[in-house]
């Protein structure tokens, strides 16, 4: 009601029960028919067009209505069920069983569980795709729930709670994007003045995210495989080979230090330390072992002085992104103190989302960040403002591992 005056709605019901594009269908098929044979193993650039293509054709063939009872029923509900098999053992058990069909009721007698209550969540996991119905209370697993039973699959429906709870109840209030950490929508949603991680940590979930975050990155080309960085051409040229105590990588924020150990794998004749840094709590949970030898670990506060002055790299993976600018500027700044001119490099592993087409792992990371953090995914120009404009620095190159993958940004000193 405007001015006393009703005003017509400018979509009718018809819009939300129509198929919402029913004409584009036989061309999605004949293009996704055609991306069949471009289809190579390892080349996931042609397969992760083709699911978005599948997606599209999906899209297409909906209901308005249905897509939005997916979205607050049908997801929700998966989600539920795959905490209660990780809570139960289920995935498992189902693993342990094989790639063979297996029955509800031997299924619950098994995990003490009620098979009522079990037939139901399958039921709606065969009824998603998740598991494959073969038979009245029978399903076969699939790649999927097979995964489920691994620690970097199941612990992410405990990592995420408190960033999907804040993304369902507090979107960012008045239209306006929160600009601090004490600011985040997380906070608001618990009501707590913990953070994303202190609240994780109260809660028992710190393992958990470290598993969650080791699945995330999986299947994803790292920065100094070849084919990605050239490795030898801007970083072991021209290093300090003078002294064994010269130090060529710092990885600041590094947890416990698995990309300087995977950087080790590939490069183990790059001259100089690898020293890992973190909180006091986290380096001194990296267990002795003969591949841990090669790593320098270091107690540090990436918001204090740097105390290792003059490395060939600096190098920081997802950090960044958990800060707001004002805050991700200090941390940035620190390093910078510490970089020694001409020789020194700052290497940060992080998205750069593209100015059009981003890929959805990416625009959803943005909004997790958004909510826990008042963080944020940046695209190139933030990135040019971050480092060019506020710190100061000159990106040489951002090197790109196609869609989907972090990127890696090349800085140095003006």
């Amino acid at each position: 009601m405007a001015n006393g005056i009703e005003e017509k709605p400018t979509v009718t019901v018809a819009t939300a029960t129509s198929p919402s594009d029913l004409a584009a269908v036989p061309q999605l098929i004949k293009e996704l028919a055609d991306g069949v044979s471009s289809l190579e193993p390892g080349c996931n650039e042609a397969r992760q067009a083709l699911a978005i293509k599948a997606r599209t054709l999906m899209q297409a063939l909906e209901t308005p209505r249905e897509t939005m009872i997916k979205h607050c029923w049908a997801q929700p509900a998966v989600y539920a069920a795959i905490l209660c098999g990780n809570e139960c053992g289920l995935w498992k058990l189902m693993a342990k069983n094989g790639d063979k069909p297996q029955k509800v009721k031997e299924l619950a007698c098994a995990l003490g569980v009620d098979p009522v209550l079990l037939s139901r969540l399958l039921r709606h996991l065969g009824a998603m795709g998740y598991l494959l119905e073969v038979g009245e209370d029978e399903y076969k697993p699939t790649s999927f729930s097979l995964s489920l039973s691994l620690p970097i699959m199941n612990a992410s429906p405990w990592a995420a709670p408190p960033s999907s709870t804040s993304m369902n109840t507090s979107a960012p209030g008045a239209g306006r994007t929160p600009r601090t950490p004490r600011t985040a929508p997380l906070m608001h949603a618990h009501k707590t003045d913990l953070n994303y991680f202190a609240l994780a940590q109260s809660r028992g979930y710190l393992e958990d995210f470290n598993n969650h975050m080791g699945g995330y990155r999986q299947g994803r080309l790292p920065w100094m495989a070849p084919g990605f960085v050239p490795v030898q051409e801007v970083l072991i040229e021209g290093a300090d080979r003078s002294s064994p105590d010269a130090v060529f990588m710092v990885d600041v924020g590094g947890c416990l230090g698995h990309d300087l150990l995977e950087f080790h794998r590939y490069h183990p004749a790059a001259p100089g330390k690898l020293v890992v840094q973190d909180l006091p709590q986290v380096v001194g949970s990296i267990a002795p072992s003969e591949e841990n030898r090669a790593l320098t670990a270091m107690p540090h506060n990436f918001f204090d002085e740097q105390p290792v002055q003059g490395a060939r790299a600096y190098y920081m993976h997802s950090v960044l992104h958990d800060w707001p600018d004002e805050r991700a500027e200090a941390i940035v700044k620190r390093v910078k103190a510490a970089m020694r001119p001409g020789y020194s490099k700052l290497l940060i592993n992080e998205n750069v989302i593209p100015r059009t087409d981003a890929y959805w792992e990416m625009s959803a990371l943005d909004l997790v960040m958004l909510t826990q953090l008042s963080a944020q995914e940046r695209t190139e120009s933030d990135w040019y403002d971050l480092l060019e404009r506020r710190c100061g620095l000159k990106i040489a190159k951002i090197w790109s591992g196609g869609r989907g993958v972090e990127s890696l940004i090349e800085c140095e000193l003006k």
